[in-house]
């Protein structure tokens, strides 16, 4: 349901402009218009207020969630956090900044250290990992290996395609070398070669250049594992890890004694911070004299009353919210506020997927919320269906509606789409396809002398798809008059107003004339109802040239070709019945019941999941091209409320 919005003016002491912006940010109602630009209000020059706190809030808040960030989570005590952030807030903004600054004091250094000290923890013990997998490999060629004195060791890794490389290695530091070097490989796994070279200390700087520059593995053994044997590098080498793990092990716990004092306030402080960033960013929007502030924008008229009493409470009459007077004109730039029901919710989210309509334009959610479950049920029309549909969506709703807010929405509207999936499941007598029916447990209903059998029922569910179209497209033309009609309280598009009304109302008028001169043709009305329907068809066109020009006319195959997208409906709904009448007979023809059950099975649950999907995507798409625009413009600006309750 779309609110009325009001445009408001607040007006208050300047020296309380932090504590006033606090209080609208946690009511979360003012959608902020710009006040900030040099003009006159009433007669006095209105300056930008400037947020000098900007700087240092951000920076606290940075430093803040870092903190938070690096110590380990722990339960949270929201009593705790709610007491801190209420004395904080009743402090004041320069209080909180000061605390968050004794807070970053005392721990940023500390934990910086800490996380810093594990960070190279980990990484010596990945390297004490790598250096025991190589050396337990190449322990067995120990014996090859010559204990020189003067000579470093270095272990190279190279993938067994490119074990080639090796002997133009070798051939470079026989150069460098002058001959003092030796090359001993052996396998480490499928995949990797280990390479131990064997080379003089004084040609180390150009031996390492050179395996840099050939793009190799190079594992260089700590100084003191050199000229060791390499059971005694591994017995070093394990015993440097476990001291490695068991220091881990204490910053780790020194990181969570911090958190089990600190992690409640740091929380509440980051919190505070955060609405206070919220906040401070909007400031510039704020006009100001020597001693007042002035803000401007627009409220529904639902949250007026509440808002000044929260204000009247806090402040008493220092604060002053005005409803401003408002031509039609103005109110084009109001933004939207669409408060529907629940139950409407999941058509409202789906439809914020495209462009919001203008403030004066009508709602389409409703209208949504009863088509689109229509449809829906219409192309699905399966009991059994429906009824699985329906657990689906509680499933997922179940499982990761917390994980993934996008979720909640889309399974509410399959959840609600399940239901006239079953009623139309029941109308056609469908049950898993022909199943039900086979079974004797149900048949199609026989409405207005038609059985309902979808497969038997082709012309009469192509009929009525084509119907539904047409009053779905006529109803949305009537909208579009409306909408125009609302739209010509503003003087500026009267003119405009009217020859699109002319233009909406001949496209009506064609539709029926062509239905008129269609029923005349197959001879299901008189003939002589066909002479009206060219009159009518005339005066339509005339009137759609008058409303929108030459070129309008072109959009009467347009809106031809909306009416018959419609038989989509029966389309995609006969693929449907045909699945599963596969399913069923597939099924059927194994010797075997349970594979039998088995196949029939995950042919009908492809065939659910396939139309949750094409189902839903041809309904909306029904409402997005050819419904939607013959009554909405779209582009309107969306209610985004300051504080915890908006968008932004």
């Amino acid at each position: 349901m779309l609110q009325r919005m009001v445009k408001v003016q607040v007006i208050g002491p300047k020296r309380n402009l932090d504590s006033i912006v606090d209080t609208l940010y946690q009511a979360g109602t003012i959608h902020l218009e710009d006040a900030s630009r040099d003009h006159e209000q009433g007669g006095i020059i209105l300056r930008r207020v400037e947020a000098k706190e900007a700087d240092a809030i951000a920076a606290s808040l940075s430093k803040i969630e870092g903190i938070q960030l690096v110590l380990p989570k722990k339960t949270p005590d929201l009593k705790k956090q709610k007491e801190l952030i209420d004395s904080l807030s009743q402090k004041g903004q320069d209080a909180i900044i000061l605390r968050a600054e004794e807070v970053i004091h005392e721990l940023e250094a500390t934990t910086r250290d800490l996380i810093t000290r594990k960070t190279d923890l980990e990484f010596s013990i990945s390297n004490f990992s790598r250096y025991q997998t190589v050396i337990e490999k190449i322990l067995l060629i120990e014996g090859q290996i010559p204990a020189l004195e003067g000579f470093e060791i270095t272990i190279i890794l190279i993938q067994g395609e490119f074990e080639g490389v090796l002997e133009l290695i070798k051939e470079k530091l026989t150069q460098i070398t002058k001959n003092q070097c030796e090359l001993i490989s052996a396998p480490i796994d499928e995949q990797n070669i280990a390479t131990v070279v064997i080379f003089n200390r004084k040609y180390s700087s150009d031996v390492h250049t050179l395996l840099y520059s050939q793009n190799v593995n190079e594992l260089r053994l700590p100084p003191e594992y050199l000229n060791r044997p390499l059971h005694e590098i591994l017995v070093l080498n394990e015993e440097r890890r476990i001291a490695a793990v068991k220091e881990v092990l204490e910053v780790e716990e020194e990181l969570r004694e911090l958190s089990l004092t600190w992690q409640d306030e740091v929380a509440a402080l980051a919190r505070l911070l955060r609405d206070r960033h919220e906040e401070i960013k909007v400031f510039n929007k704020f006009g100001q004299t020597d001693y007042t502030f002035v803000m401007l924008g627009w409220i529904p008229k639902k949250f007026l009353a509440s808002t000044k009493k929260i204000l009247h409470d806090t402040y008493g009459d220092e604060v002053v919210i005005d409803e401003l007077p408002t031509t039609p004109d103005m109110m084009d730039e109001a933004p939207t506020f669409y408060d529907n029901p629940k139950i409407l919710k999941p058509f409202e989210y789906l439809l914020s997927a495209i462009s919001h309509p203008k403030y004066r334009e009508i709602d389409p959610t409703p209208i949504f919320a009863v088509f689109f479950p229509l449809f829906f049920g219409l192309i699905v029309g399966d009991i059994a269906y429906g009824f699985i549909i329906l657990g689906i969506a509680l499933l997922l709703k179940k499982k990761f509606g917390e994980r993934f807010d996008w979720i909640h929405p889309l399974m509410n509207l399959m959840i609600i789409a399940s239901f006239p999936t079953i009623i139309f499941g029941f109308i056609f007598g469908e049950f898993f396809g022909d199943f039900g029916e086979h079974m004797g447990w149900l048949h199609p209903l026989e409405i207005m002398g038609v059985t309902w059998h979808r497969l038997d029922a082709l012309i009469p569910m192509l009929v009525l798809s084509i119907a539904i179209g047409v009053f779905h497209i006529i109803f949305g033309l009537c909208l579009g008059i409306i909408n125009q009609w609302t739209k010509m309280r503003c003087t500026k598009y009267v003119s405009e107003c009217r020859k699109h009304i002319c233009e909406k109302a001949g496209m009506i008028i064609v539709i029926i004339s062509i239905l008129i001169l269609l029923g005349a043709v197959i001879q299901i009305i008189p003939n002589i109802l066909m002479y009206p329907g060219i009159l009518m068809l005339t005066i339509a066109l005339a009137m759609i040239i008058y409303g929108g020009g030459v070129i309008a006319s072109i959009e009467v195959i347009s809106i031809i070709s909306n009416v018959l997208s419609y038989a989509r409906i029966m389309a995609i709904g006969t693929s449907s019945v045909v699945l599963a009448l596969i399913a069923n007979q597939f099924g059927g023809m194994m010797e075997v019941a349970i594979v039998g059950v088995i196949v029939a099975a995950l042919i009908h649950l492809m065939n659910i999941l396939l139309k949750m999907f094409v189902a839903s995507l041809h309904s909306f798409r029904l409402h997005i091209v050819e419904f939607s625009p013959k009554f909405s413009e779209g582009g309107g600006k969306v209610y985004n409320p300051f504080g915890k309750g908006g968008r932004g």
